[in-house]
């Protein structure tokens, strides 16, 4: 069972009102200012602590830069004007450093080194293939990947020497299997297999017997997932949920089979890793749709200390190689980025890099806050909410409603420009995690089984209802809206309950269910279960997916549409937003449609961002809020979304 935080008295469990009413108004932005700050990931250190690696947009589009841990200016080390580059790491041993990048978000992505004096080599070479990082040898003396150029739907595992970069094949994959881990001395290799979307269990192959084994032995369906070796020996640290709600981390010895609980918080254990040495345990909670980090001595599993460094924010540790300090990022709605470095033994944190636009004072931001509402059959369905600051209840606002992708993710706590854009401009925002979603255990995840655009909709239906009860909202200017999976539910809501909202923000979301599922990417081969067992099976469900499918009720549609799509999406493909448009300007109502040449499943390159994200609101303000709140600017721009599959 999930924490019973419960629905106190809507007044209390809807974001502090009162607060919000005794806020001041904040200053009115552009989507330049909110977006004019650099975001930072991949964090990684150089192998003597002297450096951090990271990822950012500074320029437009993601590239690696390097800044002394001690302070001092961030240096930009790869100048990609269309490609955008996501950094893996340093070498463990030397400042070489592994990244990937893909061709204007097709997700064919292949790894690559960056040589100490900045020459390129692609250690993945091919056309048409995907190559995945797993992880660095424990020696460091290679690193394990795994690609599907011998068969599209498979991915087999390969190792290659950090010196000249000759590749060995481990292990061929013929069951679609995801590979996480490799044991120290290479003779495990650790994987999962999805059976269906109940059913996901972690395997082991033994190199030496050339024997497959399961770690999840048993006929009760799990949730599990490999997550690393021990620096030495054959123990395997793993997450299972036993076929209960949640998944807590467990560790098994593969010599002697004896097994160990880790940890079993009441929330899901997203992830574990280990110290270089393997004698700390850095684990990763999903608490309440914030990441939450947790340290355990590796040796007793007994816990150790540590103040959790940003309540109320996602929070991310990498600890230093064998230095006692930590890389810390946090992320809310109003702390766009942070990084800093964490002092083990003082406890002191150090900003070193910071993700706030200038000229953005960090007040005019809202964090948001989780909340819970009984829906239409009594399921507390949660979400995050957010109010716009000298909200007074009676002001009856515009609202949007914004549904993540998936359809299992789940809006978490985190910094995104469009929200806080169309919040800025005076719309309450509720990211609601309707049933279906995760982390609210597993019976709430199969909530929508085999009932989407239906049971999981009509949470977004509830959710109207439950703004309007708030005082902050007008309930006949709520608009709904969400990309890939969250797209659908937009198409969906517009279709199947016409009257429900005002207005509808698609992005890349799926119109026709039967021509997507036969026609998801090869390499999504280990998907391929999990969606036709929680949506259905083309070839033995055709009917329900076209009655679910809004391309062929579009006739339905009657009020405005907006649609943004990337041409190179091979995963939600353009003529799904290409048909719905057509039908539903045949309907004779206003509909929109943007497309970006250089873009797939989600919108990574700033100056798209800016011009998807001012069309969002622009459309809002023309047909949800009817140009009645101020504004900041004529032609605004929005945000940053989470890019949900």
């Amino acid at each position: 069972m999930y924490r019973a935080i419960g629905c106190l008295a809507l007044t209390l469990c809807l974001a502090s009102p009162t607060a919000a009413a005794d806020a001041p108004p904040a200053k009115r932005y552009t989507i330049e200012q909110l977006m004019g700050g650099d975001s930072f990931g991949g964090a990684s250190l150089s192998p003597d602590n002297r450096k951090l690696l990271t990822t950012s947009n500074r320029t437009g589009i993601a590239n690696l830069y390097v800044v002394p841990v001690d302070g001092g200016p961030i240096k930009q080390l790869t100048d990609s004007t269309k490609e955008t580059v996501s950094s893996i790491g340093y070498f463990p041993h030397d400042e070489r450093i592994l990244y990937s990048s893909d061709q204007g978000g097709n997700e064919l992505a292949h790894i690559y080194v960056r040589e100490v004096d900045g020459q390129v080599r692609d250690v993945t070479p091919g056309t048409r293939h995907v190559a995945r990082f797993v992880e660095w040898a424990k020696d460091g003396k290679s690193f394990f990947v795994q690609t599907n150029e011998r068969d599209p739907r498979y991915f087999d595992l390969y190792e290659i020497a950090a010196d000249g970069y000759a590749r060995t094949l481990l292990f061929q994959n013929d069951k679609a299997y995801q590979i996480r881990a490799v044991s120290a001395d290479r003779r495990y290799v650790a994987m999962s297999r999805i059976h269906d979307n109940a059913n996901k269990r972690t395997y082991v192959y033994d190199r030496t017997a050339k024997a497959l084994s399961e770690v999840t032995a048993g006929t009760t369906p799990v949730s599990s997932e490999p997550q690393t070796f021990a620096t030495t020996g054959a123990t395997l640290y793993y997450t299972t949920d036993n076929g209960g709600e949640f998944a807590g981390l467990a560790r098994i010895d593969l010599a002697t089979g004896t097994r160990a609980t880790v940890f079993a918080p009441k929330w899901d254990v997203a992830s574990a890793s280990l110290s270089d040495d393997g004698k700390t345990l850095v684990v990763s909670v999903n608490e309440d749709a914030r990441s939450r980090p947790y340290l355990f001595d590796a040796t007793t599993l007994k816990p150790i200390a540590f103040a959790d460094p940003a309540p109320g924010a996602t929070v991310g540790v990498q600890l230093a190689n064998n230095a006692p300090f930590a890389i810390v990022s946090t992320a809310n709605g109003a702390i766009p980025g942070d990084v800093s470095i964490l002092d083990l033994k003082t406890g002191r944190k150090r900003l070193l890099l910071s993700a706030q636009p200038p000229g953005v004072a960090p007040g005019d931001l809202v964090a948001g806050k989780v909340v819970r509402f009984k829906s239409y059959d009594g399921v507390s369905v949660p979400g995050i909410l957010y109010v716009p600051r000298g909200a007074k209840p009676g002001d009856r606002r515009p609202a949007v409603v914004h549904v993540h992708g998936g359809p299992g993710d789940e809006s978490r706590i985190g910094y995104r420009p469009l929200v806080q854009y169309l919040v800025n401009g005076g719309y309450v925002v509720f990211e609601i995690n309707n049933r279906g979603s995760g982390g609210s255990g597993r019976s709430f995840y199969h909530m929508d089984d085999h009932r989407h655009g239906d049971a999981d909709l009509d949470d977004v239906v509830a959710a109207k209802k439950m703004l309007a009860e708030t005082g902050f909202v007008d309930p006949a200017r709520v608009a709904i809206q969400g990309q890939s999976y969250g797209g659908y539910m937009t198409l969906a809501g517009l279709t199947f309950r016409p009257d429900a909202f005002a207005a509808g923000v698609d992005l890349y979301g799926v119109a026709n269910w039967p021509r997507l599922l036969k026609n998801t990417p090869a390499w999504w081969e280990d998907l391929r279960q999990l969606l036709f067992t929680e949506v259905g099976d083309p070839d033995k469900d055709d009917a329900y997916l076209r009655k679910i499918s809004p391309v062929f009720h579009a006739e339905r549609i009657k009020r405005p549409l907006l649609v943004l799509q990337g041409a190179n999406d091979p995963r939600v493909l353009p003529v799904e937003s290409q048909d719905i448009v057509a039908k539903a300007k045949a309907n004779g109502v206003p509909v929109d449609y943007v497309e970006f040449a250089d873009e797939g499943h989600g919108f990574r390159k700033k100056a798209n961002q800016i011009v998807a994200y001012r069309t969002i609101r622009d459309f809002l303000d023309k047909y949800v809020r009817g140009g009645t709140a101020p504004r900041a600017e004529g032609n605004a721009v929005a945000g940053d979304l989470p890019l949900g599959p």
